[in-house]
């Protein structure tokens, strides 16, 4: 198996290429000149450590490992510059740096580290692997995120425990998914996971699916059912919407929490059940519970175990997993070969906002493998997605604070000096925070970094009108 290296060099060590070749034997090193190649290289997941030797590219050593880090977090990177001072090195190191080399070390050192760090990653990924074979519910969260991992952790925390769980998040961000993995992830993985909307059904008619009913309970009521919580007896009930449930079920659904007891319409008789409740909606329980509409009481014997589900826009780098993952499910589904998106269609896959999250996504997915006929390759109309439009600057009132005319007539002058404005701009409504900045441009924050180092003065700008807010502010 090939050591993968992604090596960013833009100044000369003082080696020569001898040295190099004898220290990179055995690696599979590819090069980048800019910043701006290794950032589009790493999101395809094939390289185990990043080197940067020399003075870092583009910028500062720091601005590097945030940008890589924001792509990919897990990736070791490794910095070689004879330059750099012990304090740099250790502000890189406390910020997240897997080591840093200076005039003090060989390169007989270097290789020894870059051998551990891949070992690491390679470490990592046999750990990802035995957990996702030990762990069959990981395959129902597709993601590496860091927002996904923090979602994993936790239903690897509380898969065991019988508490209740109130998942929360945006439509289509994947709840359900969520609810099946705490599910796979309890002793009663075994048993039902019976699942309901609370708000597909009219008040009468969901109480009775819920608690059942015996024959003659009401008009239609021709013999006894069973209802869904005592078919999710031992196993688990997922209460979808529960935010539209009506008051009066409501106040009944909170006894049967406290008790775990539960009696069928038109009967008397006292049936108890040993269920785990999951429930999940896309609203602000809260602000309900403020607008009296849902009771207090049952929010809090609900929210025992807080999840929040991401929305994709939160969640960039997962976009090609996620695509990908889809594109394997509905070609089998099919029964067609697997088809692969073109770059050009992945990089418009992960500049889309999503608004309808990952189910938006599986849905332009499989209506890109229809249009694509028999072609084995996925291009971006066949996604459905609308053509990459000018930048969003409405939030930043143009109309009631206008842009200086450009003073000159050269058109690439007149275009930079208007961006330049644009970016002024942004900052200046941010109070300099750059990823609000990038949002409100409609831009990644990646995007808006580099596009700013091609304006120092945005820069200066920035640093002397906020001296007040530190790096890690001015990070976010």
């Amino acid at each position: 198996m090939s050591l993968r290296i992604l090596r960013i060099e833009q100044a000369s060590l003082g080696s020569n290429t001898g040295d190099w070749s004898k220290i990179l034997a055995g690696f599979e090193v590819t090069n980048a000149n800019t910043l701006a190649e290794a950032l589009a290289a790493i999101p395809s997941g094939e390289f185990d450590c990043v080197l940067v030797s020399g003075e870092a590219p583009d910028g500062s050593s720091a601005e590097v490992l945030e940008l890589i880090h924001a792509v990919n977090p897990a990736i070791p990177l490794v910095f070689w510059d004879p330059e750099m001072s012990p304090a740099e090195a250790i502000r890189l190191v406390r910020a997240g740096a897997y080591h840093c080399l200076g005039y003090r070390n060989s390169l007989d050192e270097l290789r020894e580290l870059l051998e551990s760090a891949v070992e690491e990653t390679r470490r990592r990924k046999r750990a990802l692997q035995r957990a996702s074979n030990s762990e069959p519910w990981r395959s129902l969260l597709v993601g590496e995120s860091c927002a996904m991992q923090t979602v994993v952790e936790t239903i690897r925390l509380i898969g065991e425990r019988r508490c209740t769980v109130l998942i929360t998040g945006e439509t289509g961000t994947g709840k359900e998914m969520a609810a099946r993995a705490i599910h796979m992830a309890s002793p009663r993985s075994s048993q039902p996971m019976v699942a309901i909307n609370c708000s597909a059904l009219p008040e009468n008619l969901l109480e009775a699916e819920l608690f059942g009913h015996v024959k003659g309970a009401f008009t239609g009521a021709g013999q006894m059912r069973v209802g869904r919580f005592e078919k999710a007896h031992k196993g688990t009930l997922f209460l979808d919407e529960i935010g539209d449930m009506p008051l009066d079920l409501q106040a009944k659904l909170l006894r049967v929490l406290q008790d775990r007891e539960i009696q069928r319409l038109g009967s008397s008789e006292t049936i108890r059940v040993d269920v785990r409740v999951i429930a999940a909606t896309n609203v602000n329980l809260l602000e309900r519970v403020r607008q009296g509409r849902f009771r207090e009481d049952l929010y809090y014997r609900l929210n025992v175990v807080p999840l929040e589900m991401p929305p994709l826009r939160k969640r960039e780098t997962d976009v090609a997993l996620l695509a990908e993952h889809f594109v394997k499910k509905i070609c089998k589904l099919e029964g067609i070969p697997v088809k692969t998106i073109a770059p050009q269609a992945m990089e418009r896959l992960r500049c889309s906002p999503w608004p309808g999250n990952v189910r938006q996504l599986e849905n332009a997915v499989e209506m890109a493998v229809a249009m694509s006929g028999t072609r084995e390759t996925l291009f971006p109309n066949d996604f459905g997605l609308a053509p990459a439009g000018p930048v969003r600057v409405a939030p930043i009132e143009t109309a009631a604070i206008p842009f200086p005319a450009p003073k000159v007539t050269d058109f690439e002058t007149a275009v930079s000096q208007f961006e330049r404005a644009m970016l002024e701009r942004a900052l200046q409504k941010t109070a300099g925070n750059k990823t609000a900045a990038a949002e409100l441009l409609g831009l990644k924050r990646t995007t808006l970094i580099m596009k700013l180092r091609n304006f120092d003065d945005c820069v200066a700008m920035c640093s002397s009108r906020y001296p007040e807010r530190n790096r890690a502010a001015l990070r976010d």
